[in-house]
């Protein structure tokens, strides 16, 4: 409830909730609280949802809000056991629709529309665009572009779960032709070949723009598992 506040406050449009067992009830007094994701879609057009449920609820409730039309499905929880989110990812490929996460601090265009969990005050609008597997990176690195007066057209957290709906290539698909950005900030993390994928990508489309990476951590311990993103 505090970040569906805090999103409200920022400006961004919530014309719903779903809460089953909460149906007609209104948060803060003002937003319609609906027993499914379908009669909240079919009473609002809504095509955005944010998800804060817990990782056990993530496959039945995500495939709810696809097949009900959600196009952009912003994906909070953590730890979401690999074959669901496999499961949901095809999904959404199969309506259409675009899942960012699971594991993801959200996605925000400063001063316009904030959707997830991140803090507003490190970002500010500008033509630099921030991909990150990193929440936590993404708020520092955000905060030091702010400060060095690089503002942000998009921030968006791809999440840091093994399997994301959207990989660093295709938050680069999104951004890359948006006629006024200056450049791209990519915020890696060890573990998994996204960004060595990425960085073919752009030199095989032979993209002219500046691309800054950062990838944070040098290895991981001989006897750990390292919990990264992987490519499908």
């Amino acid at each position: 409830m505090r970040h569906t506040k805090l999103m409200i406050e920022y400006g961004t449009n919530i014309v719903a909730g779903v809460t089953p067992g909460k149906g007609g009830q209104k948060f803060e007094n003002t937003v319609p609280i609906y027993e499914t994701v379908k009669e909240a879609v079919d009473k609002t057009g809504a095509k955005i949802s944010i998800m804060f449920v817990p990782a056990k609820f993530f496959l039945g409730a995500a495939k709810d809000a696809l097949e009900a039309g959600i196009k952009l499905l912003v994906a909070i929880p953590e730890h979401v056991p690999v074959q669901d989110t496999m499961k949901i990812v095809e999904i959404a490929k199969q309506k259409g629709a675009i899942v960012i996460g699971p594991n993801t601090p959200g996605v925000m265009i400063p001063g316009l529309i904030k959707i997830g969990i991140m803090p507003a005050s490190p970002f500010k609008f500008g033509n630099t665009a921030v991909l990150s597997k990193s929440g936590t990176l993404l708020y520092e690195i955000g905060n030091n572009l702010s400060n060095s007066g690089f503002g942000q057209c998009i921030t968006i957290g791809i999440g840091g779960d093994p399997i994301n709906g959207t990989r660093l290539v295709d938050a680069f698909d999104m951004v890359k032709d948006y006629p006024a950005l200056d450049g791209i900030v990519v915020v890696g993390e060890i573990g998994g070949d996204a960004e060595e994928v990425l960085a073919q990508k752009i030199i095989d489309e032979n993209f002219e723009k500046p691309v800054v990476a950062y990838i944070a951590g040098r290895k991981a311990p001989k006897e750990r598992e390292w919990d990264m993103p992987v490519q499908l």
